[in-house]
């Protein structure tokens, strides 16, 4: 039995997620699916990277995680199938395999299309589920597809760093509408070096230490933290910190006459 994770920017306003699973289950009815998310932000790459990698790592080894994010940026000539530290990945060509992994995958293939099918989310989905139909009944990953690719690579969000601060990028927010900041806990303590902290964002507001828990402090008060991803987190205890501070994931903005994404920041001063 093939355990399959699925992530999306569907939402589940309409019909789609219902058929995409549906579709799954004609390739082989005793496919077992897991939904991760399927309320991916449009277009937000690193959201996306954050949600899948954090999730991909706690499943047992050999799980296919598919992945219906972005899949027409642009007109699709292949789907990517990847295996790394024991996981399979199935997307789009697009660049967001290497913002999950933050690496080169240890190996790729390209599942080529149909140049006569219409290539819609149905379609790509089909395509998926029978690569993974086909390495349940023993192929080698290298004979379903194309292993001499290339395919599209972009970088995750990286904190900015100076002698005495470093600024990271909120990637999301969560349902308590705890704001979630790109630096992770290995990143902070490397950076701090052992010294004083100030983590300061809109409206001048100033955080001073870490909590361990939401209830460290009074209820209505702000706090950070690490969550359980290890990435740092700003929240208020029985509130929305979100909301109340007016932060957002991204917005998206017209420049040079290109829609942008944009983030919004937090930094933090070491003294």
């Amino acid at each position: 039995m093939s355990l399959i994770t699925l992530t999306s920017d569907i939402g589940q306003q309409d019909y789609l997620v219902g058929a995409v699973k549906g579709t799954l289950m004609q390739v082989n009815p005793a496919f077992s699916l897991i939904d991760i998310s399927h309320t991916i932000s449009p277009f937000n790459y690193p959201q996306a990277a954050y949600v899948c990698r954090n999730a991909i790592r706690h499943f047992p080894p050999y799980t296919y995680h598919m992945l219906l994010v972005n899949l027409f940026e642009k007109k699709p000539e292949q789907l990517l199938l990847a295996y790394h530290q024991e996981q399979y990945i199935l997307c789009a060509d697009n660049g967001l395999l290497t913002m999950i992994l933050e690496d080169k995958p240890e190996l790729v293939i390209g599942l080529p299309l149909d140049k006569t099918a219409v290539k819609n989310t149905l379609y790509c989905t089909r395509v998926m589920g029978e690569a993974i139909q086909q390495l349940q009944a023993g192929a080698r990953i290298q004979d379903i597809g194309n292993s001499d690719v290339s395919m599209i690579e972009k970088n995750s969000l990286r904190p900015l760093l100076g002698e005495n601060w470093m600024e990271g990028q909120i990637i999301f927010i969560d349902n308590f509408e705890n704001i979630v900041v790109n630096i992770t806990h290995e990143q902070f303590e490397a950076h701090r070096r052992g010294r004083r902290f100030r983590i300061t964002f809109v409206r001048s507001e100033v955080i001073d230490r870490i909590a361990e828990t939401y209830a460290d402090v009074p209820e209505g008060e702000k706090l950070a933290l690490f969550n359980a991803a290890g990435y740092l987190e700003i929240a208020i205890n029985k509130g929305n910190a979100a909301g109340l501070f007016g932060l957002q994931g991204f917005t998206e903005r017209t420049q040079h006459m290109q829609n942008r994404l944009f983030y919004q920041t937090v930094r933090i001063h070491f003294e």
